[in-house]
């Protein structure tokens, strides 16, 4: 009888809950017996390790649709790799997960994480040689090399696009344009998909640049004298320092165009998670049990043009662009960003959404 670990790390967003829930049936019809590892890599540090064993009763499935992750994914002040290497003990900490992972005899582990927590499983892969290492994408801000889609972006661009539409609504009502900050750190995916939701009269993103004036010119030309410009958080003006929305603000403000700045914030990574999300957790969990039973180790699941597969963590993180993490000294990175042949990039040009300097 295999006995399997999970465990989310990093932020949390939706459909975490259904991929655990999903991933605990399954096992169950395997026969296996599943381990839930709370708060991430410090319940896994704790001693004894602080662990649950699932059963039927232990996230039933009316609860796996809700957002938020049930074996939680740290607190202020949690030991995990930054925290560890802040305080210089991070050789204390990767000896601690390594001999935790052994008191626990587990088969397998699967870890929930984004682009950061799969980067360090690959880096620090050390840690996990005595066990299979399964890796599950999530996080709402799509930046995973090698998968077309990561859980909970779905549910976050709903969230976003639910958000702009409130506003829109105010915005006619006032004749008033609103800056919306979405969330996605150095990655335009989220701001890229939901602009086009919601119609969105300009979409600025880290990756294209842009000119302020062209964009004033824009809005001045535009058809109506309200709208919603999302602006995604990664985004800089030079010359000026701030939050994203409040630069661009004030450039409309002395522009003469009445605005307002809207700040979604952590509403993005919550919500019900949509039936689609829902999907995907179901097919990532099934693919992770299946590589478990495959005696697969080092492997991320991964979707690309409908196939829902394994990757190699090595192949994921050389597919990317990476980055030196600035919080944990000689750890990398592998980012994704919205690429220039992106499809949504010349839908919304067509649409007469402004972009930047496309080209």
């Amino acid at each position: 009888m295999k006995k399997i670990g999970i465990m989310t790390t990093g932020g949390d967003c939706s459909g975490l809950n259904t991929v655990i829930q999903r991933l605990y049936r399954g096992a169950a019809l395997r026969g296996w017996r599943v381990f839930g590892i709370m708060d991430g890599t410090d319940g896994l540090c704790a001693t004894p390790p602080h662990v649950i064993e699932f059963n039927n009763e232990t996230l039933p499935i009316e609860w796996a649709r809700m957002a938020g992750s049930f074996l939680h994914n740290g607190h202020p002040g949690a030991l995990n790799f930054e925290t560890a290497a802040h305080s210089g003990r991070l050789g204390h900490f990767n000896r601690q997960l390594r001999k935790s992972l052994r008191e626990l005899g587990l088969d397998a582990l699967v870890l929930i994480g984004g682009n950061g927590s799969i980067s360090l499983a690959w880096c620090n892969r050390d840690i996990y040689s005595d066990i299979q290492l399964i890796c599950i994408p999530k996080t709402i801000d799509m930046d995973i090399p090698l998968t077309d889609k990561t859980i909970g972006f779905d549910t976050a661009v709903q969230q976003l696009t639910s958000f702009c539409d409130q506003l829109m609504l105010t915005a006619r009502s006032h004749h008033r344009w609103f800056v919306v900050q979405t969330m996605g750190r150095d990655c335009g995916q989220l701001a890229l998909n939901a602009g086009i939701a919601i119609g969105a009269s300009a979409i600025l993103i880290s990756e294209i640049k842009f000119d302020i004036n062209a964009l004033i010119r824009h809005i001045q030309r535009a058809p109506r004298d309200y709208g919603i410009i999302l602006v995604s958080e990664g985004i800089s003006l030079r010359g000026h320092s701030g939050r994203p929305a409040d630069m661009i603000s004030r450039k409309l403000t002395a522009a003469g165009i009445a605005n307002r700045t809207a700040y979604p914030e952590h509403t993005q990574r919550v919500g019900d998670t949509t039936a689609s999300d829902r999907i995907l957790a179901a097919r990532f969990a099934d693919c992770a049990l299946n590589a478990i039973a495959n005696n697969e180790t080092y492997v991320m699941t991964a979707i690309h043009n409908c196939e829902c597969k394994t990757v190699s963590l090595a192949d994921f993180f050389d597919a990317g662009y990476v980055t030196t993490d600035p919080n944990i000294p000689d750890l990398q990175t592998s980012d994704a960003y919205v690429s220039p042949d992106d499809a949504l990039l010349e839908i919304a040009t067509n649409l007469g959404i402004y972009l930047g300097e496309t080209k």
